[in-house]
């Protein structure tokens, strides 16, 4: 393969794991693809780079920023060069979260009925209780073929070692499905030839898996059961999704306008008149969910939801109360989960976490905080967190006056070397870092997880923190066939 100016200009970051380059040159799972692509000239890359835009902002492709000053809604940053993950690797991945997921579905069943696994002291009971997300109003209820996590979302990432680390667990109501979806879209438009000549393999079955395992779960004897998509509305960070979920899978989107609880049965308004609701596919979180039972100043939920919850005449997915297993705090016991339940050791392996909870962590981390991450239990999107190493004094003394007024609230994690991706930037190959978010569906049948995912990208120069919030953007992924 000849050099190209393509190729030329890119500069492999050192001590980082690059998924295009090995240290001898292409590596293997990209060779074809660049191979197709090397002779375009730059005016050609940048005329799909604009087009690769200007679809986003034709279709509407959107995310909201609630602090942006620029206005609410932005077009989600799209990277064309798409990050290609060998068939091997995929397995691992896909087996090792199959893992992961059956295992955190038994840990909620357990911890919301017996909890044997604080009675055998692996996970500590205050760290149960002291979660904001422990709801006591799950304590005893039956969940449909016990599934509480139908979707999730398990973030990844490649450390300089070339494996792939579980960085954390979404499994309350994960997002960014629908720009994997798009994402597959715009890069058949951009580069029509290339996924069939690299063997790529496809993502568009995940709205019909989705909708499969919904239709699954209705209670009520009924050859068509009444599923929709409960959405907090246009404001919300990820309604581009929601609507664009409903529409794939040909279900209604509704608020919590929309639907009313009578005799502890949910039913939709229609212009007939009132219908039966078998299942929601909700979007809205736990504490807004019922105002009679949560908070009582929420205006996204539908009184009397939990009870028709409760006697089993609907059925939610999520479950709610899922967002103890995702917790920061007991995402660090996830491997013992693992070894107690199943007496297996994780396919995939955690990255030391240390719960600052216990003294002795918090010891250990105030004297090594600039070479560690900290985050916030319950905070998403790139928030609450110091990155040790590009953080001034001023914010480090904050957070150690923080953990100290409330250490539950606080993980630490050692930098990681995010692995880098090329990104065309620019009209030019830079190395931007890249976690990935494959999204797994539980069903009755059991877990299906679509070959592919979204790859985030951390589009600033340097930066680690891959969330669209947080000036990230994301790219194709490629699962190649064998």
């Amino acid at each position: 393969m000849k050099d190209s100016s393509f190729l030329h200009s890119y500069h492999v970051q050192p001590n980082v794991w690059d998924e295009m380059f090995a240290p001898e040159g292409l590596r293997d799972a990209y060779k074809n693809f660049v191979g197709n692509i090397e002779d375009l000239s730059s005016d050609e890359m940048n005329r799909r780079d604009d087009l690769a835009k200007k679809l986003f902002m034709s279709q509407g492709i959107t995310f909201t920023v609630y602090n942006s000053g620029e206005g609410i809604e932005k077009i989600f940053p799209f990277d064309i060069i798409p990050r290609i993950i060998r068939a091997d690797e995929w397995k691992t991945i896909e087996e090792g979260i199959k893992q992961r997921l059956k295992v955190l579905n038994i840990f909620l069943k357990d911890i919301y009925h017996q909890q044997f696994i604080v009675k055998d002291g692996i996970v500590p009971a205050k760290m149960i209780y002291t979660c904001p997300n422990f709801l006591r109003e799950m304590v005893n209820v039956e969940v449909p073929h016990d599934i509480y996590t139908h979707v999730s979302g398990v973030d990844l990432i490649r450390d300089n070692d070339g494996k792939f680390y579980v960085l954390e667990d979404n499994l309350r109501t994960p997002s960014g499905v629908s720009y994997m979806l798009e994402n597959r879209t715009i890069t058949f438009r951009i580069f029509p030839d290339q996924l069939p000549r690299n063997n790529v393999l496809p993502v568009k079955e995940y709205p019909n898996l989705l909708l499969k395992n919904l239709m699954a779960l209705a209670n009520r004897q009924t050859g068509e059961p009444t599923v929709v998509l409960l959405t907090p509305g246009i404001y919300n960070s990820a309604y581009f999704e929601h609507t664009t979920l409903a529409r794939l899978m040909g279900i209604e989107l509704v608020e919590g306008r929309d639907l009313v609880v009578d005799n502890n049965r949910v039913f939709m308004k229609t212009t007939k008149g009132l219908k039966r609701v078998d299942v929601i596919y909700r979007r809205v979180d736990d504490e807004y969910l019922d105002p009679l039972v949560f908070r009582p100043d929420s205006m996204l939920g539908v009184p009397g939801l939990y009870w028709a919850y409760r006697k089993g005449n609907v059925s939610i997915v999520n479950a709610m109360g899922n967002g103890v297993a995702d917790d920061k705090a007991i995402y660090a016991y996830v491997p013992d989960m693992i070894r107690y339940y199943l007496n297996e050791e994780p396919i995939l392996k955690n990255i030391p976490t240390y719960p600052l909870a216990l003294e002795e962590n918090r010891k250990m981390v105030s004297a090594n905080m600039e070479n560690m991450v900290i985050k916030r239990t319950n905070q998403s999107g790139g928030y609450g967190m110091l990155i040790g190493n590009s953080a001034t004094k001023e914010q480090i003394d904050e957070f150690k006056i923080a953990i100290e007024e409330d250490p539950r609230n606080f993980i630490a994690q050692p930098i990681i070397n995010l692995s880098s991706s090329p990104c065309y930037i620019n009209g030019v190959l830079q190395p931007r870092r890249v976690d990935l978010r494959p999204y797994a569906l539980y069903g009755p049948d059991g877990i299906d997880i679509v070959p592919g995912g979204l790859t985030r990208v951390a589009l600033r120069e340097g930066s680690l923190v891959v969330n669209s919030s947080q000036g990230g953007g994301s790219k194709d992924t490629w699962v190649l066939g064998k």
